[in-house]
């Protein structure tokens, strides 16, 4: 009894956050009429975590660089250090760690206030002066996130931040030519890398904004019920990104 209660439970989670889904995309449009309500979530999810995001794309591009020349040197292949890096940083690590950290910093902080609302009635006060608060409150968090991530992710990768990093370690200490490591990324890192990267970022965004916004919306309206729900934010985000990733990949090598 008590595995089919769990079951049961879950289930029941699972189209109650497939109908919450719902109901976001459906108030979007009355979203884009308020700009600066996108704007504004834009700023507090998105520029409030650039730094965390330019600090760790330049840490894992050096450690990608010194863990790489190890490797390559063995074989008399560091001029490919550079092509290491960037596979490694776009195809990989830079959607992935972008979506965690995104998790870990903006997730984490919107089912906290999402849930602090509902804690202290606000959601409940906009339903009593007829304001939807999905439309009002949670569709562009939403939006915001949705456009954030793919942003992120192509500042943590794309713009060579990463990149660079590798490039600190390997050409300016381990002595790798610098024609070699840019033309090498030049030559072999193709468009359709980077397309797959930014799909994998969309889909990313989509997921940790999704579930970080039910999470604080179904909050229990206590301090313990958000607690609770800024934790789950962050585990379920990390647990359904690598989870997507996965997938992801799968489809992309066929």
């Amino acid at each position: 009894m008590k595995a089919l209660r769990i079951v049961t439970d879950f289930l029941r989670g699972i189209g109650e956050a497939t109908f919450f889904l719902l109901a976001i995309v459906a108030a979007l449009p009355a979203a884009l009429l308020r700009p600066r309500l996108v704007v504004q979530q834009l700023y507090m999810i998105g520029v409030l975590s650039l730094i965390i995001i330019v600090i760790s794309g330049s840490f894992i591009g050096m450690v990608l660089a010194l863990q790489g020349y190890r490797t390559l040197a063995d074989f008399g292949a560091v001029s490919s250090l550079g092509v290491v890096v960037a596979f490694g940083v776009v195809r990989e690590l830079g959607p992935v760690v972008t979506a965690l950290l995104f998790a870990g910093r903006a997730g984490s902080a919107l089912a906290a206030e999402i849930g602090l609302m509902k804690a202290t009635d606000q959601l409940s006060g906009m339903e009593m002066m007829a304001v939807d608060p999905i439309q009002r409150v949670v569709a562009p968090r939403f939006l915001a996130g949705f456009i954030a991530m793919p942003l992120l992710a192509s500042i943590f990768s794309l713009m060579a931040i990463g990149v660079a990093g590798g490039h600190l370690i390997g050409v300016s200490l381990l002595g790798v030519d610098e024609g070699a490591y840019w033309s090498q990324i030049h030559e072999k890192l193709h468009p359709h890398d980077i397309v797959e990267s930014l799909i994998k970022s969309l889909v990313f965004g989509a997921a940790v904004n999704w579930i970080a916004l039910y999470q604080g919306y179904h909050a229990a309206p206590t301090s313990e019920g958000v607690s609770r729900a800024t934790t789950s934010t962050v585990v379920v985000s990390s647990l359904v990104v690598l989870a997507l990733d996965f997938v992801l990949t799968s489809f992309m090598f066929r």
